[in-house]
């Protein structure tokens, strides 16, 4: 059972799920500084204050706090933002790296195909 312990506990796959969430953790955190840091006081100096949790409404005996959920929307539309901005990137970077990788195997053989042709082998 420790064996089969450890072959689980070693798989790449895990290890880069690991990877990952610490990453995103860290990711987390400077989003949320950014949010509060900077975008905060943005909002503050345009709006009046840095966030909108105080913003209430009563409805009976119940307080409907609207404010704290159009807070956190931000907060989302901030991250998805940067994430959107992240694969934007990413996948230039990739694109790029295929066009500057060359001929792809199908378009060697389909010219070594033609130039056979041509010689009338």
């Amino acid at each position: 059972m420790l064996k089969e312990f450890k072959a689980f506990a070693l798989k790449g796959n895990l290890i880069e799920i690991a990877v990952g969430l610490i990453l995103a953790l860290a990711f987390a955190a400077v989003v949320m500084s950014f949010t509060e840091d900077i975008i905060a006081p943005i909002i503050a100096a345009i709006v009046g204050q840095p966030d909108f949790s105080e913003l209430t409404i009563q409805l009976g005996d119940a307080e409907i706090r609207y404010g704290s959920f159009i807070t956190v929307l931000v907060n989302f539309l901030i991250v998805a933002f940067v994430l959107f901005l992240i694969v934007k990137g990413a996948n230039t970077m990739i694109s790029k790296k295929a066009e500057d990788a060359g001929p792809t195997e199908v378009e060697l053989l389909t010219e070594i195909r033609d130039a056979l042709r041509s010689r009338g082998v």
